[in-house]
């Protein structure tokens, strides 16, 4: 599993609850609260969270979101960019039109101007055929073993995702994955994390038997060790964490405060063996747009020019 040292964060300009997304993010909720209010508990969310990894040696690349139009999910770039460690940028098709217009062409070309660009994939064109996959949200990409996991839902296309593996030269895994209502999880990162030597997976989310000891198999194969989470600590984001290095090439495992809270003591426990935990509280944005600190980071893998 490869393990990167820059985070790419789009700084919120127009942060709001989506309705369009809460079709299917079931995480969601509607607060009652001015837009400019929300907008600024946003804003010190992430400020805050930058801040943070910045103090701990994490080197953070910050875009400014534009005003105009309004994208009230721009803060969750890794849905719609990704980069891989053999120098490809890939950008995505998105289920939410109204997140369509958070690719940025100029987002793209900062990125070709600052590191080694191979190549550049856009998958957008699936969008007309209402087909979806939304980068490392509807993705776990481990890169070091060619595999990546996923988690079929309306935003993770199965036909797309086994394009994109084989475009790739990846190995997909699939399976289907619920909520305690039975709803379809709706990206795969908030009930599994992988990380260099483990992985923080919602096995009670997966009901297929076969399918878990599948997951489970490939899991141990590449010498991850599994520490299960429950449903209710996945809609605590426990779920989506970040493993990340520091420019002292130590590990760090970024999570939300409300994730780092719903853990057990002996999860924390097996949780550092591994990674120095990092909590960062982002309730608002949390709540209001069911996404948490690891849909907030796109992680770069390329290498600076």
């Amino acid at each position: 599993m490869a393990i990167t040292s820059t985070i790419l964060m789009v700084r919120p300009a127009a942060f709001g609850f989506n309705a369009e997304t809460a079709a299917n993010n079931f995480f969601q909720s509607n607060p009652n609260i001015g837009k400019e209010e929300l907008q600024q508990k946003a804003l010190n969310e992430f400020d805050n969270m930058v801040a943070t990894l910045r103090k701990h040696g994490v080197t953070i690349v910050v875009i400014q979101d534009t005003e105009t139009p309004a994208k009230p999910d721009a803060i969750f770039p890794n849905n719609w960019l990704s980069t891989s460690p053999n120098g490809t940028v890939t950008v995505y098709p998105m289920f939410a039109p109204n997140r369509r217009i958070e690719k940025r062409e100029d987002i793209v070309q900062q990125l070709s101007k600052d590191f080694m660009v191979i190549n550049l994939q856009d998958w957008s064109e699936y969008e007309v055929e209402g087909r979806f996959l939304e980068g490392t949200g509807s993705m776990i990409v481990d890169h070091e073993n060619a595999m990546i996991y996923a988690a079929i839902s309306e935003r993770t296309n199965l036909s797309v995702l086994e394009k994109f593996a084989a475009t790739n030269n990846y190995q997909a895994v699939v399976f289907l994955a619920t909520d305690k209502d039975g709803h379809p999880i709706y990206h795969t990162n908030v009930m599994m994390a992988l990380g260099e030597e483990f992985c923080v997976l919602c096995e009670e989310a997966i009901e297929e038997e076969w399918e878990l000891i599948a997951v489970r198999q490939l899991l141990e194969s590449t010498n991850h060790a599994i520490i299960p989470i429950t449903r209710e600590q996945m809609c605590s984001f426990a779920g989506n964490m970040l493993e990340v290095k520091n420019d002292k090439e130590e590990h760090l495992l970024v999570m939300s405060q409300s994730a780092f809270d719903s853990l057990r003591k002996e999860q924390k426990n097996m949780l550092e063996a591994y990674a120095t935990l990092l909590p960062i509280p982002v309730p608002t944005i949390e709540q209001v747009e069911g996404g948490s600190v690891r849909c907030m980071m796109a992680e770069i893998f390329l290498q600076k020019k």
